[in-house]
């Protein structure tokens, strides 16, 4: 069976030659890389994923080199026993492939398919509540690595990594909206208004002083459920481009997008399990989400203008993250003076 033409290159720099293919088939729902899934004739499942050329004026300042990130994040969390482990990997951007990451295939299928599927394949509550538990012990075992030297995106794209988490974030922050004033993205407020507002906030930042393996992407389109209904498990935990060395406060973001992971006591039962102690929602904690969720939500709303989104999908993530943000920056206003 024949792949595309970039999918080959990356196969045979490793000796894989098409009589050795038995299947390749695109995997749907990334919106970055190509991804390929790759069935051998012995029967092994591997997953290619190459990334776009880099275009000025279509990434983001933090999306240089995500594969590094990626690769980091898989090599660091492989004794979770819950991620792909990586196989192959090329990460020059000048070498004749370009760069490249092949990893075995995890099972399952993303948790978000399966309430779209037939209505005897729909997740029970009693099921659900499981699968969170579940959830939480192996996201706790992710946050107990913790980093080789820094905090911040192992690629590099914005620097070395920091000796801090205050300043790592603050160069995440101040390149997000940077690229915003570049773009010209829609935001509620401007940009010079919110760079000083997080500013004010960052001090709370030095609660934090070990650099934790944090995923930051973790919807329900990245985790893998496996199995029949009544006997699911997760299979596995995917795309972990976006990962950085931070706060694991950070991960409640997308654990809960749009919701109060406060709310959400089967996923925090599991994680106080895995991590041996249970999570408080102290001032700290609840105004350091604030400023992630900040920062995820400008991500979603910058990043619409590079992708060249059509306008219905540009519509609809304006209605619902454009409120989500102002919320966010309310609390963090909230949360200054009630500090002061």
């Amino acid at each position: 069976m024949q792949s595309d033409d970039a999918t080959s290159a990356v196969l045979r720099s490793v000796g894989v030659t098409e009589d050795r293919i038995a299947a390749v088939a695109p995997l749907a729902g990334g919106t970055f890389n190509a991804v390929t899934r790759v069935t051998l004739t012995d029967g092994s499942d591997w997953v290619v994923k190459i990334p776009p050329p880099t275009t000025d004026g279509t990434l983001m300042s933090y999306e240089r080199d995500l594969l590094v990130n990626e690769v980091e994040f898989y090599t660091c969390a492989g004794e979770s026993n819950a991620v792909p482990r990586v196989l192959h990997s090329e990460l020059d951007p000048d070498a004749p492939t370009g760069p490249y990451v092949i990893m075995s295939a995890c099972p399952g299928q993303p948790w978000c398919d399966i309430a779209g599927g037939a209505a005897d394949r729909v997740m029970s509550d009693t099921e659900e509540r499981r699968l969170r538990n579940e959830l939480g012990r192996i996201v706790a075992r992710l946050h107990s690595v913790t980093g080789p030297g820094g905090f911040g995106y192992p690629a590099r794209a914005l620097g070395p990594l920091s000796p801090t988490w205050r300043q790592a974030f603050t160069a995440m922050t101040e390149a997000v909206l940077g690229d915003a004033d570049t773009y010209r993205a829609r935001l509620p407020r401007p940009t010079a208004g919110i760079r000083t507002l997080l500013a004010a906030a960052s001090p709370v930042l030095d609660d934090v002083t070990r650099p934790a393996l944090v995923h930051f992407d973790l919807w329900q389109g990245n985790l893998l459920v496996d199995g029949e209904p009544g006997a699911r498990t997760i299979g596995g935990i995917v795309d972990g481009e976006r990962m950085f060395w931070g706060d694991p406060v950070a991960d409640f973001v997308s654990l809960a997008l749009f919701a109060n992971m406060e709310e959400d006591e089967d996923f925090l039962a599991g994680y106080g399990d895995g991590s041996g102690q249970p999570v408080v929602f102290d001032a700290s904690v609840r105004l350091r989400l604030a400023l992630y969720r900040c920062y995820l939500y400008l991500i979603m709303l910058v990043e619409t203008v590079p992708r060249r989104v059509p306008q219905e999908h540009l519509d609809r993530t304006w209605k619902e993250v454009g409120p989500q943000l102002e919320s966010a920056l309310e609390y963090v206003e909230s949360a200054l003076r009630a500090r002061n």
